[in-house]
């Protein structure tokens, strides 16, 4: 007599018509008690005081069959896209067409990127918002070697992006040094106050650090306030000098530039001249980042990013490597801060608030932490998208928030979520298994 040993079988995961339904209405009635003071009633304070109110069923509605509608396609994914047996059905022809976009991807993105003011020349909005969206990138890189490579959460970044915007701001208008002096010492600046950062948070990780660094950033927002006699408090600091080409000023002027090649002077010229500048300052802060990822000092932070014990258990001066972290997110984004200050020639305390410390770690969380093409994607997706939906003020945040929250589901870690190591094997090796036995090694 013959026993037959069944094999454990994987517990079937429901996927009929009936469970998708079920789900999605499951979700339209959340979606109703959610929104039903949200956007179903609305209320205001009336001319004489009281409280007034109206309703708008009609956009509940709508926003309830869209909750719907999304869950049920959401299912249909995820069900396409699910695992099965450690596989993914994601047809062959998809996947080579997702491996050639990523391949191409950056390098259409720079392409575009240069090509921006030559496309777009007559059109200043389209040239404003650009600029923005690189100040954000540069910013996000910066921030990538704190949180993406060294893996320290960081929520006071704004405070060296302050610290550069009016350590330029200062130095200009108190001595008359230039743009090109000043951004270098603004750098440096920034990545000074990176370093004492540092050495209150040797000790510190997880939630703990970043509740000292939330603080820090909002010391240094209360210090320029209450400091008038040096940083303006809430007034700031007006009349900032514009950058110049080669010492050539970018105006109307005989000695400017547009005098000197003989030709009509447009206010656009100083615009592209902008874009070009951060969009240099970006991709340098770029190629440092990936030169340094590929030095000791990168590994370094990949390893403390991994496992802080194990990384002091290699010998690995864990101090340094925190310290050199600080001050090297810090110093990029100071170069931003001194940027931002010649763009706008006046800053107050008002641009370096938490929120902008908020915005640039979800666009690194967002984007892929250590992933320098999912940071630029973040960027541009999120500065981009709050403009798209500019007027719209009233759904501006519900959409975003629903954004992310649908990314975090779909895409954990990132919209680029992978951690390509600097350092590995081009081939596979074969050791002798008497290099591996007990006493030998």
């Amino acid at each position: 007599m013959s026993t037959t040993s069944a094999r454990p079988s994987h517990t079937a995961q429901p996927s009929g018509s009936a469970f998708i339904l079920k789900k999605a209405l499951i979700s339209a009635v959340v979606a109703l008690v959610l929104f039903s003071l949200m956007i179903g009633l609305r209320t205001e304070a009336g001319p004489q005081g009281g409280l007034i109110y109206w309703t708008r069923f009609g956009d509940l509605a709508a926003m309830v069959g869209t909750v719907f509608g999304g869950s049920i396609i959401i299912e249909l994914l995820r069900q396409w896209w699910g695992p099965v047996d450690k596989d993914r059905i994601v047809p062959q022809p998809v996947q080579s067409a997702m491996s050639f976009a990523g391949r191409w991807l950056a390098p259409a993105l720079l392409v575009f990127a240069f090509l921006v003011p030559v496309i777009f020349y007559n059109q200043r909005y389209i040239l404003d918002l650009s600029i923005l969206v690189l100040t954000y990138v540069m910013l996000g890189w910066g921030l990538n070697v704190v949180v993406g490579l060294a893996g320290l959460l960081d929520l006071g970044y704004v405070a060296f992006y302050a610290v550069g915007a009016y350590s330029y701001a200062l130095l200009a208008t108190n001595f008359g040094l230039s743009f090109w002096v000043c951004l270098p010492l603004a750098g440096i600046l920034a990545a000074f106050w990176g370093v004492l950062l540092g050495f209150p948070v040797l000790r510190l990780r997880g939630d703990y650090l970043a509740i000292v660094t939330l603080a820090f950033g909002e010391i240094i927002r209360l210090v320029i306030i209450n400091w008038q006699s040096l940083t303006g408090g809430p007034n700031g600091v007006s009349g900032i000098p514009r950058p110049t080409l080669f010492g050539i000023p970018l105006d109307n002027s005989d000695d400017g530039l547009a005098a000197k090649l003989g030709i009509e002077f447009s206010p656009t010229h100083r615009i592209v001249f902008l874009f070009y500048l951060i969009l240099a300052m970006a991709l340098l802060t770029n190629w440092v980042t990936i030169r340094l990822r590929r030095l000791p000092i990168g590994r370094a932070w990949e390893a403390l990013r991994e496992d802080e014990v194990a990384c002091r258990a290699l010998g690995i001066n864990v101090t340094t490597t925190k310290l050199t972290a600080f001050a090297t997110g810090a110093m990029f984004g100071g170069f931003a801060g001194a940027f931002f200050a010649t763009r706008q020639g006046f800053i107050s305390p008002e641009s370096f608030t938490f929120q902008e410390s908020a915005l640039v770690l979800a666009i690194v969380v967002l984007g892929g932490m250590g992933s320098q093409l999912g940071v630029a994607l973040a960027a541009l997706t999120m500065i981009g998208g709050f403009e798209l939906f500019r007027g719209f003020d009233q759904y501006r945040m519900l959409v975003f928030g629903i954004a992310m929250v649908l990314l975090m589901i779909w895409r954990p870690r990132g919209l680029i979520g992978h951690r390509a190591p600097t350092v590995f094997l081009e081939r596979n090796q074969v050791i002798s298994s008497d290099l591996v036995k007990e006493g030998h090694g």
